[in-house]
């Protein structure tokens, strides 16, 4: 029988792009959002409140449940935005949608009798905004030199990196 050996070679870690991290970041924040809101629901009172027609303190319609769904539209959208956008149109999108985040997530703790579970949620995803501020502002630019060679293709790449080497 033979025994594994340790390896002393270093794992491969390849740079994750800017893009990729931002929409992880989202992804992550949209799963918190909406677990911490799942997870209320196992608070004693709130499945009555709702069979009431009351949601926390408002009263469950059409308008409440439109503006639900447009805040969490927003990190979702956000996902898609971080992959698509233009990277100038990403970084700035990123900055202001996580800025404007922010107080509205520290504002789902104000007034919560669940200090502890609630006061983690909101942590949690302060952390992953300044995650998401963190990426988008220190997105990495290139030299303009490095950038024509990346948006030439085939023959024209090669002439330009050939060019650059001279």
């Amino acid at each position: 029988m033979r025994t594994r050996q340790p390896t002393t070679t270093a794992l491969e870690d390849p740079r994750i792009p800017v893009r990729v991290k931002l929409a992880a970041a989202w992804t992550s924040f949209m799963f918190l959002y909406v677990y911490v809101d799942i997870l209320a629901f196992f608070k004693p009172g709130v499945i009555d409140g709702i069979e009431g027609g009351t949601v926390w303190e408002f009263d469950i319609s059409q308008t409440l449940f439109t503006v639900f769904l447009v805040l969490m539209a927003i990190p979702i959208l956000m996902v898609v935005l971080s992959m698509t956008l233009p990277a100038r149109a990403s970084r700035v999108t990123n900055l202001v949608v996580a800025s404007v985040q922010v107080p509205f997530a520290a504002f789902n703790a104000v007034g919560e009798s669940w200090r502890f579970f609630y006061g983690l949620g909101v942590a949690l995803e302060l952390i992953v905004l300044a995650l998401v501020l963190r990426y988008a502002w220190t997105w990495p630019r290139t030299t303009a030199s490095a950038t024509t060679a990346t948006t030439a293709t085939g023959p024209d790449r090669e002439a330009v990196r050939a060019q650059q080497q001279a």
